[in-house]
């Protein structure tokens, strides 16, 4: 794999890998993961493209700068990177809370952008309910971040994955476990107080592209379905549940080729 770059940013490191020529793809893990979630994309995009994946705040290689990590605070460090390189236009293609980190960059920063690809992620915020689950976790967290890890990451799999991708299941717990525990408590609060951004899908300068696992336990299809509405949103339905990277990582491939059309 690629060579790492750090930058200081806030008395702190961000750490990102940068390769490859052509129009810029910046790629935004989700929460318990880092860059490295993207490592089978990057060597085959980078033959076209210069593809750019960054550990967000508190995760990998990158460090806290505080006891929250707002989405709003993860964009300005990823533009903090864009800017160092000085790129113009970039695609995003977010995972999960990297799809929120995207969305709030869309906001901040819309011309710099020039498409921003969401995978297994959501415009919407947290729902009253998803917030009350927030603040059982980070009571968890607080008490045992490691118990808590182990339960998220057994609870994003489908139970079929975890046996039939049982070796990249334990690699993936493996990283998760290696995030501190500030990191951890400091992008749930961020996830849990993250705007609302379904206004992005009918106004947005830039077009919105959206991937889904048919059976993702963390955010149903059905949901998806009902936010794109009425907008010119392209859906993309895949075979997998939460982490397609893992469990249809063909498939995957195939549906971000699409989606950069």
């Amino acid at each position: 794999m690629m060579g790492v770059t750090k930058i200081l940013y806030k008395n702190t490191n961000l750490s990102y890998y940068d390769e490859g020529k052509g129009n810029t793809l910046v790629f935004l893990h989700g929460f318990l993961e880092n860059s490295n979630m993207w490592n089978y994309y990057l060597d085959y995009f980078s033959q076209k493209y210069r593809v750019i994946a960054i550990d967000l705040l508190g995760h990998g290689e990158s460090g806290c700068i505080g006891y929250v990590h707002t989405m709003e605070d993860m964009a300005d460090a990823v533009f903090a990177i864009i800017s160092s390189l000085n790129l113009k236009k970039v695609t995003l293609i977010g995972h999960s809370m990297g799809g929120y980190v995207s969305l709030a960059f869309g906001e901040l920063y819309p011309d710099y952008v020039k498409k921003i690809v969401l995978v297994s992620s959501s415009t919407r915020a947290d729902s009253a309910e998803r917030k009350i689950n927030r603040d059982r976790a980070l009571d968890v967290i607080k008490k045992n971040s490691d118990l808590f890890v182990t339960m998220a990451i057994n609870n994003t799999f489908l139970e079929d994955a975890k046996i039939t991708h049982a070796k990249e299941v334990e690699q993936h717990l493996e990283t998760a476990l290696k995030i501190s525990k500030q990191g951890i408590l400091a992008a749930v609060e961020g996830m849990k107080s993250r705007n609302d951004r379904e206004i992005l899908l009918h106004f947005a300068p830039y077009p919105i592209k959206m991937i889904i696992g048919r059976l993702d336990p963390v955010l149903s299809l059905n949901e998806v379905t009902k936010e794109i509405e009425n907008t010119e949103t392209e859906l993309i339905v895949i075979n997998s549940g939460h982490l397609p990277q893992i469990e249809a990582k063909e498939e995957l491939l195939e549906a971000l080729k699409t989606s950069l059309k």
